[in-house]
């Protein structure tokens, strides 16, 4: 079976952690045997093969070629509205994304098209989808749901790709349900996460204690490890606040943030004004090939997400998990997805730093169930919720609607 995949993010070059969920999915497509071609916007920093073991074909859409500025993370300002540039490149790339993919498509003839991001590629794809009567499927992982419903004219693109498709999934009911006001059918919608390859990330305590001696973090220590963009929808802001808490106070809790962006800086200022900021470790981006040491470092993953702006399961969660890590989250973004509260970890409300530091505080003085927890959580990840079994949920979906059509 061939697969069109469409996306705005894919790694450009090693360590790159742009849409490294959508490139894990095709490469598992690849490895059950399915041929996938993946159209995506181009990029100065491209440094990679393009060819295998999947197709990536590229398509410019400004010139010169400095001002392609679109996807890649850097679109959305905070993950909450638009750049004003992108207002300016988007129509080009609408036009010239919807022009590359056509004539692909009609070249290749592609069983199903498969759109990640209801906005841009989502109507990119149904406009191809409806020209060239192929079957549709559209994921929204997340940003995606609130631009859609910014102005008028986006809505109007999102609700023709919405009745265009065939499949709609996503990573949270948060996600699903952001859309359903757009028109999305019900009926349509599978919940399928991103998952994780679990023979990349496993249990592993190679480079910890060294990882550990670099951050200057004790022997002692507990580390709660926190994975993404720095965004309001993260809530990483609220693990600061947990640290402040007279449950953390005295006990020996170190966060290690991993990532960056728009918020870093208010938030470091905020650890300052609340006393905590030598118990954080910011360590910026971790290139893919380094992540796994973070992850085995670690005592506990954060995941404190918020449901305002909504979001879908962050992959980080099934990448602690994948290496035997419990995990805190709360009961938003596709958090009770994965986590298995009491099993593999601990699910507490939204934007509360004292259920935060009280779940934190009850892990740190147990090193037993962390570990129980740690176990369970690897098993979730080996029997259900690894890239394999993932893949062959969506493979059976492009087979019945290819046979369908």
């Amino acid at each position: 079976m061939h697969i069109g995949v469409l996306t705005h993010n894919y790694p450009r070059f090693p360590g790159d952690f742009s849409g490294t969920f959508v490139e894990a999915l095709c490469e598992e497509l690849a490895v059950q045997e399915q041929r996938v071609t993946v159209y995506a916007p181009y990029d100065p920093a491209y440094n990679r093969p393009l060819r295998a073991p999947v197709d990536l074909q590229l398509y410019r859409y400004a010139w010169p070629d400095s001002l392609h500025k679109l996807g890649y993370m850097r679109t959305m300002q905070s993950d909450l509205a638009l750049r004003l540039e992108a207002y300016a490149l988007s129509p080009a790339l609408f036009a010239r994304g919807i022009q590359a993919t056509m004539a692909g498509a009609r070249r290749s003839r592609p069983d199903v098209i498969h759109a990640h991001w209801l906005l841009p590629n989502g109507f990119i794809a149904a406009v191809v989808s409806r020209r060239l009567n192929i079957p549709l499927v559209v994921s929204i992982p997340g940003s995606d749901a609130q631009v859609a419903r910014s102005n008028a004219l986006f809505r109007g693109m999102a609700r023709f790709a919405l009745r265009q498709a065939d499949l709609l999934t996503a990573n949270s009911a948060d996600l699903r349900d952001a859309v359903l006001p757009l028109g999305a059918d019900l009926g349509k919608f599978d919940m399928i996460i991103y998952g994780t390859d679990p023979a990349a990330l496993r249990p592993d305590e190679t480079g910890v204690a060294a990882l550990r001696a670099d951050l200057g973090i004790g022997a002692d220590d507990v580390v709660a490890l926190c994975v993404g963009r720095m965004v309001p929808k993260k809530g990483f802001d609220v693990l600061i606040r947990a640290l402040a808490t007279p449950s953390l106070r005295e006990r020996p809790v170190v966060g290690v943030m991993v990532g960056e962006g728009d918020d870093k800086a208010a938030w470091q200022q905020l650890a300052l004004d609340l006393g905590v900021a030598e118990r954080l470790r910011w360590v910026g981006n971790v290139p893919k090939t380094a992540i796994g040491r973070y992850y085995n470092m670690a005592d506990v993953l954060a995941m404190p997400s918020v449901s305002r702006p909504a979001d879908g399961l962050n992959v980080c969660v099934l990448d602690a998990m994948s290496c035997g890590k419990p995990v805190i989250g709360t009961t938003v973004a596709g958090n009770p997805l994965a986590i298995v509260n009491e099993t593999t970890g601990l699910l507490i409300p939204e934007q509360d730093a004292d259920a935060l530091a009280g779940a934190l505080a009850r892990l740190v003085d147990d090193a037993t169930l962390r570990r129980r927890m740690g176990a369970a959580s690897r098993a979730r990840i080996e029997n259900e919720l690894g890239w394999p079994h993932l893949a062959r949920r969506y493979i059976q979906h492009y087979e019945t609607l290819a046979a369908r059509r």
